[in-house]
């Protein structure tokens, strides 16, 4: 094969998929469906090989198009970021940075750190994205961001991990309930308890259900909700107990009530980490937001 494939077909093969059929597919891109079919069909006969397996409830990837798929995610992500920076420049913008970043960094040091950070480089522009820790590594993998801040345990390979900024995770309790009175607890004080968890994949109910199972024992999840206000809002309501890191929940904790027990557990302190793709060196723009971010600004 000498012909270089248009990006366009790349991104219908992608949709295609993503989609599981090739009718999907085409919706995606916003092309008429025997278009889409004829590009797909056009690259086989050149290829000399198929990319889809067809049938009547739609379509699957044959191992050369789980390798096409995979490149052409990347080239994708590649040639989407050059269309942004292109224009960019012809605003006057001098960079473009895509970053994902857990719920705990963006409520307790984020916004502190990138206002500093923008004053000093006004043209640059920085797109954040909120993004429950275990999404973010594979979406960096895939190429579609720049850099990510993480809770995660152990480093990923393909990836590089620098330490940013610790937290503490704490127990939250109805201000009426016994357990408020207390200086600190252990989980295994606390297994009788009904908890009022965030959802499944986040790294903080991870976190807890890790340290249960190690212990022998279960978490018993009465509900799950999808931030944190909504947790400290069920505690609130004599609802259940829930963990949380103390430094994200002072609003709540001076307007509802609840109060915060510290958690005597070694895994109830995180560390969470700025990563990057390994091997990849970043841009001057995201460069220096990368340094920026791992200094704590001036006061």
């Amino acid at each position: 094969m000498n012909e270089p494939i248009d990006l366009l077909t790349l991104r219908v093969i992608v949709a295609v998929a993503d989609g599981g059929s090739i009718s999907a597919g085409s919706h995606r891109v916003n092309l008429a469906l025997g278009a889409a079919s004829a590009r797909i069909s056009a690259l086989e006969a050149t290829l000399g090989t198929r990319i889809f397996e067809r049938s009547s409830r739609g379509v699957t990837v044959t191992p050369t198009g789980h390798m096409l798929v995979q490149r052409g995610r990347e080239l994708l992500a590649g040639a989407d970021r050059l269309t942004v920076d292109l224009r960019d420049y012809s605003l006057g913008l001098q960079g473009h940075i895509r970053v994902l970043a857990n719920a705990s960094s963006i409520l307790e040091i984020l916004p502190e750190r990138l206002a500093c950070f923008m004053r000093r480089h006004p043209l640059i522009r920085i797109d954040l994205e909120e993004r429950s820790s275990p999404e973010i590594p594979l979406a960096l993998l895939d190429g579609r961001a720049d850099l990510g801040i993480v809770d995660i345990a152990h480093p990923l390979q393909g990836l590089q991990f620098r330490d940013m900024f610790s937290d503490q995770l704490v127990l939250i309790v109805p201000r009426a309930h016994r357990l408020a009175q207390m200086q600190q607890a252990a989980l295994h004080e606390l297994l009788d308890e009904d908890f009022i968890c965030l959802m499944d994949g986040n790294a903080i109910s991870s976190r807890l259900m890790s340290a249960a199972a190690q212990i022998g024992q279960t978490i018993k999840i009465r509900m799950q909700m999808r931030s944190f206000d909504a947790v400290c809002r069920m505690v609130s309501g004599g609802l259940g107990l829930g963990v949380l890191p103390l430094q994200a929940v002072a609003p709540q904790l001076a307007h509802l009530p609840i109060a915060a027990v510290a958690l005597s557990d070694p895994w109830a302190v995180r560390t969470h980490r700025l990563v990057t793709r390994e091997g990849v060196k970043p841009s001057a723009a995201a460069h220096s937001l990368i340094q920026a971010l791992l200094q704590t600004p001036p006061r």
